[in-house]
């Protein structure tokens, strides 16, 4: 009986590999100038002010495909449409080699590319591809946080909290792969009471019916949106957020990087503010469409390429990096690799790095991942309301978005770029980042704190010392002042083990320190400022 099923796999294996997978790219968009003269006809208004805010402009990518050459590609004998995509223009099929090919002579037709690189002109082909493993997931208010404190206190963002800065305003677009009882289980009654829960998609089935599937969406949005007292409460309890469904758990095929884009679209379209991505692809079924290392450059992926016009749409993409740091191929998968996503590893409860983390450098070099959360051990509900732990940069990431969202209310001012510095440099690791760790973690008051100082004018100017708790360094960051100031820094006993000048922002490194607390003193062109900081 086993030797059957197994020849069943490989017969249909075979069959299934015959079809190929490609995206098939437009020259134009015929209809652009109705569209920019009806922008509510393409955009939300909420989705048309966040650009305002932001001074972002219409243009082409904003415009949707013309129907007349998604209507003509759809009654091409065997050709199927699996998705498409108006920021890159193009339909993502399903064909032979043969049949796809012909595309090309319709005359509005730009060109093919094959998911299978190797099909493409000047397309290379690799006999390293990763092979994907088993499809498996590793998975003012004063809250009564319970086991779920560390991984927002980790992060600071239970001050941002007790400031009443909690999400509400913001929209999160959840892209995962289904989110079973979240309609029932009483750790989202908050979400449903308050109508925090607009909607959604499941772009895998093609319906509305986003209750389904697999947990690992339920999970997620837990740990951003879940309340149960002196349990577990979110970093984002009073955002808004639409859940879509594009990753099918059943394979591994390039058609989920589109669902994602289709879905990023329509975050766009109803004004999102925040993406949250607990999903990475490198190994596909057919080993031909995997990724290697040379491809984790921010450009190969289609899933990466719709990730950076996200952003520059106002958006901000929050991606998990990916848990394939014991791997024989340890580095993060896309779109984490994306130039402008926020990626984000794992920590354990004691901020050391989870050996599951996938690691950096992208292969062009940036620093990847961008910073880390707790994820091991993270706390969450399950499909069932029962509060449980699990592991994986799937929740570090959400308890990031989750925090970056809320900050984000913080400074509504900023544009998605300036929250993505800010969160950087609040980084424990900012100055000396690494393939591990990227930036660290970050503390999301101090980012509060940079933030106030950026604002031209203020009349509150202040020295941020930063981060705090402090290991081996700290940093000093200036208001808007060119003189130089001096920093000491005072033992319990009123012993001075640290003094010097400085004339600019930079780090203070004091190793040989003992741990414990420390008094600073920082005084220069008319401020004195003085404080409390821990030595861990």
């Amino acid at each position: 009986m086993k030797k059957q099923f197994l020849f069943l796999f490989l017969i249909t294996s075979f069959f299934g590999f015959s079809q190929e997978d490609a995206w098939v790219y437009f020259n134009d968009k015929p209809n652009a100038q109705f569209y920019f003269d009806n922008p509510l006809e393409m955009l939300s208004q909420r989705s048309l002010d966040r650009r305002t805010s932001q001074n972002i402009a219409l243009d082409i990518i904003d415009v949707p495909i013309s129907q007349e050459y998604i209507d003509a590609v759809t009654a091409i004998e065997g050709i199927e449409v699996k998705a498409r995509s108006k920021w890159l223009n193009c339909l993502h099929i399903r064909g032979s080699v043969e049949v796809i090919n012909s595309l090309t002579s319709l005359p509005f037709v730009q060109r093919v590319y094959f998911a299978n690189r190797s099909l493409n002109s000047g397309g290379r082909i690799s006999n390293n591809r990763i092979k994907p493993l088993a499809k498996k997931f590793d998975i003012q208010e004063n809250f009564n946080y319970g086991d779920s404190s560390n991984q927002i206190q980790m992060l600071n963002g239970h001050l941002l909290h007790q400031q009443n800065f909690t999400g509400q305003g913001k929209i999160i677009a959840i892209m995962d792969a289904g989110f079973p009882g979240v309609n029932v289980v009483s750790p989202f009654q908050r979400l449903r009471n308050n109508n925090q829960i607009l909607g959604g998609y499941n772009f895998v089935d093609k319906d509305e019916n986003i209750y389904t599937r697999n947990s690992h969406g339920t999970l997620v949005l837990s740990t951003m949106g879940g309340f149960v007292d002196n349990q577990l409460v979110g970093t984002a309890p009073d955002a808004s957020y639409y859940l879509f469904i594009t990753e099918d758990i059943n394979s591994e095929n390039p058609v989920e990087e589109s669902n994602w884009v289709e879905a990023a679209e329509l975050a766009d379209k109803l004004g999102v503010d925040v993406i949250n991505t607990s999903l990475g692809y490198f190994g596909y079924d057919n080993p031909n469409y995997s990724y290697t290392y040379e491809d984790i450059d921010g450009e190969t992926a289609f899933i990466s390429k719709g990730a950076d016009i996200a952003f520059s749409r106002g958006m901000i993409c929050v991606t998990s990096a990916g848990n394939s740091g014991g791997n024989i191929e340890p580095h993060i998968s896309v779109p984490a690799d994306s130039f402008k996503t926020l990626a984000v590893g794992a920590v354990d409860a004691n901020e050391v790095y989870a050996d599951f983390s996938s690691i950096g450098y992208s292969f062009d070099g940036r620093v990847k991942p961008d910073v880390m959360a707790q994820g091991r051990a993270s706390v969450v509900s399950s499909t069932t309301g029962n509060i449980v732990t699990a592991s994986g940069t799937s929740f570090s990431g959400p308890i990031t978005a989750g925090m970056v969202t809320s900050f984000w209310q913080a400074i509504p001012w900023a544009t998605n770029q300036q929250v993505i510095d800010f969160v950087r440099s609040s980084a424990d690791r900012f100055l000396t980042p690494d393939e591990f760790h990227g930036y660290g973690i970050p503390d999301f008051q101090a980012a509060l704190d940079i933030a106030m100082l950026s604002i031209e004018g203020t009349n509150n100017a202040r020295f941020l010392v930063y981060p705090n708790p402090f290991r081996n360094e700290f940093t000093i960051s200036f208001p808007n002042i060119n003189d130089e100031v001096n920093i000491s820094l005072t033992n319990v006993f009123g012993q001075k083990v640290v003094e010097k000048q400085i004339s600019n922002s930079q780090s203070i490194s004091v190793e040989n320190i003992q741990a414990g607390i420390y008094f600073y003193k920082i005084s220069g062109n008319g401020i004195n400022q003085s404080g409390k900081i821990i030595k861990e």
